[in-house]
């Protein structure tokens, strides 16, 4: 039986990133990279597929786990008849990619048992071990693997493995190595000093972390997550470290996130501004504006990028691999990088107006760059795009892209008048006007004056509480607050927001969508429901599994659904603390002093 996913904790390195379950297996892990195959592919089939398990040959009796504070190295303890014993997991900052895995005796002595089984492409090729006087050097993949331990290990064909008595207060230290082809293996061996070097290199990270409120633990927990998914050497943020984990079990709607959204870098940004890591928010700035950026001077504005800021691989199928649950197809790479997707210019120039208000580094190219997507934007705003959900499907005329168009032309407006930036502003001008006129006239159902989902059909639409939190109006406009009634008379259940009516979902039902929520709180919260706002912030906060991480979404009865740990569910969380937890007058109807992203005057 699969794990659910809420049983998996994240480690990771800032170049790639692991999955270990309760039960100490790591199932999920693609060396170098966040988006290199996997050589653990457990997660998405069963043990024959990739794993590396650590834990008591006895059924543990009790299980219990957490990351030491203010860090990314997890501890999980283990109890069982013969005794307690403790499993330290992380990833250290090192030249090469390495998971490192410290187990000790707590109580009693218990008997261990180790059991490493690679299978590279994604659990498709078995591995090939060989000792030698450095550890076990296994290959199969593009580079090897090494096994550095001083368990006595036996393998057989594809697989080591290893039984040992741990008294308490003795210790074992294993460590797993994706070599560079220059690299020599004994080198790379790791002292349990490492350990202690990750855990405190996190600390001191966390140390520049500016909130202090309510919340502060889940907060940290949550920036904690978004600096893991960060791909140090580019800057760029992965949705998720996981592909296929599915929005609906045995459901088709399977999808690779192992790359950077645009959507996510406007939040990221915000957030890492917010939260005082300004080195953070200055590397995801840098990554959007290269990957934009083309070597001739023009300009490419995609939905996303892989996580160097290039065009990701094209999607392909696994079909040797089930799925979590038997939901199929396992997919690699990710189709709507070819789609069009009007809201990815309103994001862009939100990000790039939120780096010059908070005086990150511009250059003329950058201004030249926004003023090539404006004039595009000019003629193109009113074609039919994809949308914010992705559906696979004809083009329409989507109510939350069009407000998104709204918002390139609004902040490029702001930027000129603010920075005294040459601009054709009365043409700006006049455009944002022409849409936000054109939105309120062909997006709105008249019979209930408010937003609907397309200009074409009245359906309701999470996406649409972004429309006080980009300041397009203002949260106690009789339109926005009927729009409001509307989404939670029809799309919430229990405070949990589904992003449309089931029927239009890819593959019928999903689970609610987590970020939605979190934007219903913090629209409750500029409409003054604060004690309703703070109600539904704390029912998400509960949906956490017990290391605060969340996934994508959350079903009732199966729990955490969806790619996990899921970047935008935790930066909507980071933004919706903020906002919450700020002077609740300031939000009491009209225009909110500042919008979920950033002030607007």
């Amino acid at each position: 039986m699969p794990h659910p996913i809420e049983d998996y904790a994240l480690i990771g390195d800032l170049c790639t990133a692991a999955l270990v379950s309760r039960n100490g297996s790591i199932d999920w892990f693609c060396p170098p990279r966040f988006d290199s195959p996997a050589c653990f592919a457990a997660l998405l089939g069963d043990d024959e597929h990739g794993h590396w398990r650590l834990s008591p040959s006895a059924e543990p009796t009790e299980i219990k786990r957490h990351y030491q504070p203010d860090t990314l190295v997890l501890c999980t303890e283990m109890s069982c008849a013969q005794g307690r014993i403790r499993i330290t997991d992380c990833m250290p900052f090192d030249d090469n990619v390495t998971i490192l895995r410290h187990v000790e005796g707590l109580e009693g002595c218990v008997e261990m048992d180790m059991s490493l089984l690679p299978r590279f492409d994604y659990g498709k090729e078995p591995a090939r071990f060989e000792q030698s006087e450095n550890g076990i050097c296994i290959t199969g993949g593009e580079q090897p693997l090494w096994l550095f331990t001083d368990l006595s290990c036996e393998w057989q064909d594809d697989r080591v493995s290893a039984r040992f008595s741990l008294n308490s207060g003795e210790h074992r230290l294993m460590q797993l190595t994706h070599l560079s082809g220059d690299s020599q293996a004994e080198r790379a061996r790791c002292s349990e000093g490492a350990i202690e070097d990750c855990a405190g290199w996190w600390r001191d990270w966390v140390r520049q972390c500016s909130y202090q409120g309510r919340w502060r633990d889940a907060v940290v927990r949550s920036l904690i997550t978004l600096k893991a998914l960060t791909y140090a050497p580019s800057g760029g943020m992965v949705a998720a470290p996981t592909s296929s984990l599915p929005e609906k079990i045995g459901g088709a709607a399977n999808w690779d996130y192992r790359f950077c959204w645009l959507r996510d870098a406007v939040l990221a940004v915000d957030v890492f501004l917010d939260s005082n890591f300004f080195s953070a928010a200055h590397e995801w700035h840098s990554w959007l504006l290269r990957a934009i950026g083309q070597d001739n001077g023009t300009v490419d504005v995609d939905v996303l990028y892989s996580i160097t800021g290039v065009k990701p691989m094209p999607e392909r199928e696994l079909d040797w691999l089930p799925g979590w649950k038997d939901s199929q197809p396992v997919r690699v790479g990710n189709a709507a990088s070819e789609q069009h997707q009007l809201d990815v210019y309103g994001l862009l120039m939100d990000v790039l107006h939120i780096g010059r208000r908070s005086g990150m580094e511009t250059t003329e190219q950058t201004w030249d760059y926004q003023c090539k997507i404006m004039d595009f934007l000019v003629e193109h705003w009113r074609e039919p795009d994809d949308g914010i959900w992705e559906l696979r499907g004809a083009p329409r005329h989507y109510t939350h892209s069009k407000v998104y168009a709204w918002v390139a032309f609004d902040r490029s407006v702001r930027d000129a008048e603010e920075f005294g930036l040459k601009a054709p502003l009365d043409l700006w001008r006049s455009t944002r006007d022409e849409i936000h006129a054109d939105v309120c006239r062909n997006g709105i159902d008249p019979s209930r004056n408010a937003f609907q989902q397309t200009y074409d059909e009245a359906r309701p639409d999470a996406s649409l509480l972004m429309i006080p939190l980009l300041g397009f109006l203002p949260a106690d406009d009789d339109r926005v607050q009927a729009t409001l009634a509307w989404i939670e008379n029809t799309l919430c259940e229990d405070g949990l927001v589904y992003r449309f009516l089931a029927d239009d979902a890819y593959d019928g039902s999903e689970g609610a969508f987590l970020t939605c929520s979190f934007w219903l709180a913090d629209v409750l919260t500029m409409s003054g429901r604060t004690d309703e706002a703070d109600a539904l912030f704390e029912k998400l906060l509960g949906l956490r599994n017990d290391v605060g991480l969340l996934a994508e979404e959350y079903d009732p009865q199966q729990g955490l659904l969806g790619n996990f740990p899921q970047a935008l569910s935790h930066l909507a969380l980071v933004k919706s603390a903020y906002l919450i937890d700020s002077d609740k007058d300031a939000h009491r109807g009209g225009q909110p002093e500042r919008h979920a992203y950033r002030p607007v005057p």
